[in-house]
């Protein structure tokens, strides 16, 4: 750009003509306008991954630094499902991003597939899969965990809980090894309209078909299922107790609150991503360059959203983070702590006598109130 302002102030002192520029003007940058725009677009698109990424990054690490300790009315089993989902959620700001971006980097378009480019189509497909089946494993505990309350302990134990953690973290891989290799069934291309590298579902429609009906709609189906049944049973207790007067007026609706908004994510997220894999499966053809970009990369940001659905909805959660925000800040900078506790002194108190007896909260009746406590009253 400097170059071509100079050349332009040099017109202006030889020719002395106000209108200087020519129809061959605009080649004179050197600078093709479809690759401009192509370039443009890429810089948006990495803008986009990236703030993602962080985003999803951050919000991971403020809920590992809560459910790796004990919370009010959350139970062992409950704590292992939510730490798996967040291992899950966090595997996307920093394994399958930083990736994908690193071999839009390195990878030269014009080539075939390649060995990395197999390996990082693994490793998002595993991560997208692991998470849909985690997602499915808390369903089903918190189903459980409301219609059969007194089983509880013996149906889901330790062994069990840990079975099917390993479950949803192993079967995925299994399932979508042949993407891995190179010379496999499934060809793997990077694409640039959404910087990611992608299996050719089209070469291989009945495997690509057999993958939505081990993941997706399994995953799909039981999460309905067991969310669905979760809240009509609030929705009939409530109404039970409001005949009673039991209810109070002013209290919020925690399974509409809690479970709408998870089905709402989960099915927003994920269906575009598994309907344009089908179509470009089916028809042979990919879909326009933005939409593909947005339907790839949108399962990601559920990993954020379950941050929040998850986690920043529950009352024990948000105390629990005060509180290690408040010691981490009195460890790192005790004057901006000690300004803080003289504002909110009875609040801290409060809460750490909340948390500070959390042990001896009984394992079945912690089962239970993990499920946001749909049918019984705070």
């Amino acid at each position: 750009m400097f170059w071509l302002h100079s050349c332009h102030c040099e017109g202006k002192k030889m020719y002395s003509t106000p209108n200087f520029s020519t129809p061959d003007d605009s080649n004179l940058s050197g600078v093709d306008p479809q690759r401009l725009l192509e370039l443009t677009h890429r810089s948006v698109k990495v803008s986009i991954i990236i703030v993602l990424g962080a985003m999803i990054t951050l919000g991971n690490i403020a809920v590992l630094l809560v459910i790796t300790t004990s919370v009010a009315g959350w139970s062992r089993n409950s704590r292992y499902f939510l730490l798996s989902l967040t291992a899950a959620d966090s595997a996307f700001g920093l394994l399958v991003m930083p990736l994908n971006l690193w071999v839009s980097l390195l990878k030269d378009y014009t080539e075939g597939p390649d060995a990395l480019c197999h390996v990082v189509a693994f490793c998002n497909a595993t991560v997208y899969s692991t998470c849909m089946y985690t997602l499915a494993t808390i369903s089903l505990e918190r189903y459980i965990a409301v219609f059969y309350p007194l089983q509880y302990s013996s149906l889901m134990t330790r062994k069990r809980t840990l079975l099917l953690i390993a479950f949803a973290w192993c079967f995925p891989p299994f399932i979508l090894s042949p993407i891995s290799f190179p010379d496999g069934i499934i060809e793997v291309h990077f694409s640039a309209a959404s910087l990611v590298c992608n299996p050719s579902y089209s070469t291989n429609v009945g495997y690509s078909l057999s993958l939505t009906c081990f993941i997706f709609f399994p995953c799909s189906i039981i999460m309905t299922y067991a969310n669905m049944r979760v809240w009509c049973a609030a929705k009939r207790q409530r109404l039970k107790l409001r005949k009673f007067d039991c209810a109070r007026r002013s209290r919020h609706n925690v399974a509409s609150r809690v479970l709408v908004p998870v089905m709402a994510a989960y099915y927003t997220c994920w269906t575009p991503c598994i309907a344009a894999m089908i179509f470009n499966a089916v028809s042979g053809s990919s879909v326009p360059e933005w939409i593909e970009f947005v339907v790839v990369w949108l399962p990601t940001s559920n990993g954020f959203l379950n941050c929040i659905f998850y986690f920043w909805i529950n009352r024990s959660f948000r105390r629990k983070f005060h509180l290690i925000l408040h010691r981490l800040t009195l460890a790192l900078c005790p004057k901006l702590a000690n300004t803080l506790r003289c504002c909110s002194t009875s609040k801290t108190q409060f809460v750490s006598e909340i948390l500070d007896n959390n042990n001896s909260v009984h394992e079945r009746s912690s089962s239970v109130s993990s499920t946001c406590t749909l049918l019984t009253l705070a």
